[in-house]
């Protein structure tokens, strides 16, 4: 791995961040969502990581040894967690027995994955620009 793959390991663990803060933000954005079915409810979502492999080196039985070289997002899953059922029959939303359906998104849980999220996209922010400083004092080394 040459030191340039840094930049793209780092932009690949901030693009997959990135997305993890927007699932964030529409999860308690639809917090507090009201449905009249189940069916129709907001269920939290979560975004799916995969590492990327690179095929690094021959191994001693003639097999490829893989090593992580990024992640990237394959997917959005929902969350399998029921739904709260709440009786309000005064609301316009409410089914034939008067209940309505609200989110299962867990307000504390997704901001502790907020802060988490953006921990590391500051990881991976503070890595490329510690990258970028010892590749700039390098090339500053080479013309002395």
């Amino acid at each position: 791995m040459s030191l340039y793959d840094i930049f793209s390991i780092a932009g690949s663990g901030m693009s997959a961040q990135s997305v993890r803060l927007n699932t964030v933000a529409s999860n308690l954005a639809n917090a507090n969502d009201v449905a009249g079915s189940e069916k129709e409810a907001y269920r939290a979502r979560q975004p799916i990581f995969k590492a990327v492999l690179l095929n690094a080196r021959q191994g001693a039985g003639g097999g490829t040894a893989s090593a992580a070289y990024g992640v990237e997002v394959t997917g959005i899953q929902q969350s399998a967690a029921p739904v709260r059922k709440e009786y309000r029959p005064g609301n316009p939303l409410a089914d034939k027995q008067g209940y309505v359906y609200t989110s299962n998104v867990n307000s504390v849980e997704q901001l502790a994955n907020m802060i988490s999220a953006s921990r590391s996209y500051q990881s991976d922010v503070n890595l490329v620009s510690t990258t970028q400083r010892l590749l700039l004092n390098t090339l500053q080394l080479a013309n002395k």
